[in-house]
């Protein structure tokens, strides 16, 4: 029996929804089924929240792994002993970012080190996280930063769309300085990567322009024909299947019924409206590009909503699905690929695997024999076999 993948959850703010979804989630059996989930943060919050989600869950504290069945418990690995007053719900607070912080960390930890297959993502506060000491502007940037990774790009998926950003959070008068060729050129790249790694191959991506109708041939901008027609240019000749620039007031119609396998944006808002009309309760944020799997929920803290149970554990489930698949596909590339290497040029012995053995399998001495005869049968002259008469 295949041992299941462990996935890291981290809880993110406990003040918010995070405990609570997750509470929920591992409470379905196509998760725990599928993974080995071991989540990552606080008793007392993960506690308060099988209470408010009426959960039969039981929590099973521990500095290990999980064990390969865990049906019926949540795994937790408790970094912080947080004081009431430290998650009122509803409010972020100093000491509740820096516990966050630390909780991403320790998955990027076991991440790194292979003792996790892949990391899910509870929704944080940038609010508290600041507060606690950690100048991340988000959970994106600061995964890549824990990691050491400076090409990455943020993806927001679903069954029906998938959307990548040139810029994440930024000013939106910002924008237009930071859209350069370079950058939505490494965007471009790093999408296809990721698609092509882990979704599907060979890609076909959609780029979308930064003004309104494309600019109308420079009327409303030239962007489109200054930094964004250029670097779809320069991806073609890589051999991507980019298309663009394209108008955004159009282009999710298409997208969303199959023509393009992603959607690279110039913007947050411009890929984060459609993606949530069509995937609310189910869309997927996954970082591309990082050295490890980190999928997320794509909604926030939802504050509002923290205390009551009524938050949606669906976008946590999709996550830890997305997240499993993820690295169930490396996982199978990866054994491929170890099987396919080559040695002096030859590949590995099909009989005994043995790297270098250059001993036929038996498979492969039948296979050659049978020729040899065929090739001894057709080099005899026309009626050779028959017998001489006397």
């Amino acid at each position: 029996m295949m041992k299941k993948p462990i996935v890291a959850i981290t809880m993110g703010d406990p003040s918010g929804v995070g405990p609570e979804v997750i509470a929920k989630a591992l409470a379905d059996p196509a998760v725990t089924s599928a993974c080995r989930p071991l989540v990552i943060g606080d008793t007392s919050a993960m506690e308060r929240a099988l209470a408010v989600t009426g959960s039969a869950l039981t929590l099973e504290l521990t500095d290990g792994l999980p064990t390969q069945d865990t049906t019926g418990k949540i795994f937790l690995r408790s970094l912080s002993s947080l004081a009431p007053t430290d998650m009122e719900y509803g409010g972020p607070s100093s000491e509740a970012g820096d516990a966050m912080f630390r909780y991403v960390a320790e998955a990027v930890r076991l991440c790194l080190s292979g003792e996790a297959a892949a990391m899910v993502t509870a929704p944080i506060s940038k609010a508290s996280l600041n507060r606690g000491g950690h100048r991340y502007p988000g959970h994106t940037e600061l995964v890549a930063d824990l990691t050491g990774c400076k090409d990455y790009v943020m993806m927001l998926a679903g069954d029906r769309l998938r959307v990548t950003l040139v810029t994440i959070h930024e000013p939106l008068s910002d924008v237009p300085g930071l859209v350069t060729i370079e950058r939505v050129l490494a965007t471009i790249r790093s999408t296809h990567r990721g698609l092509h790694t882990y979704f599907r191959e060979n890609p076909r991506l959609a780029v979308l322009a930064l003004n309104p109708h494309c600019g109308e041939r420079g009327l409303f901008g030239d962007e489109e024909r200054r930094v964004i027609g250029p670097a779809v240019e320069l991806a073609r000749k890589e051999g991507i299947d980019a298309h663009g620039p394209l108008s955004a007031d159009m282009l999710f119609h298409f997208a969303a019924r199959g023509d393009y396998d992603g959607v690279v944006c110039m913007y947050h808002d411009q890929g984060l409206i459609p993606l949530k009309l069509l995937h609310f309760d189910d869309g997927v944020n996954v970082t591309l590009g990082l050295p490890i799997i980190r999928t997320s929920v794509d909604h926030g803290t939802a504050y509002d909503l923290a205390g009551t149970g009524k938050a949606s554990e669906l976008s946590m489930i999709a996550a830890i699905r997305m997240a499993v698949g993820m690295a169930e596909k490396r996982s199978r590339v990866a054994k491929s690929n170890l099987r396919e290497r080559k040695t002096d040029g030859r590949l590995e012995c099909s009989g005994c695997k043995t790297r270098g053995c250059k001993t036929k399998s038996t498979s492969q001495r039948k296979k050659t024999s049978a020729s040899k005869e065929l090739k001894v049968q057709e080099s005899k002259p026309a009626g050779s076999s028959r017998r001489k008469k006397t």
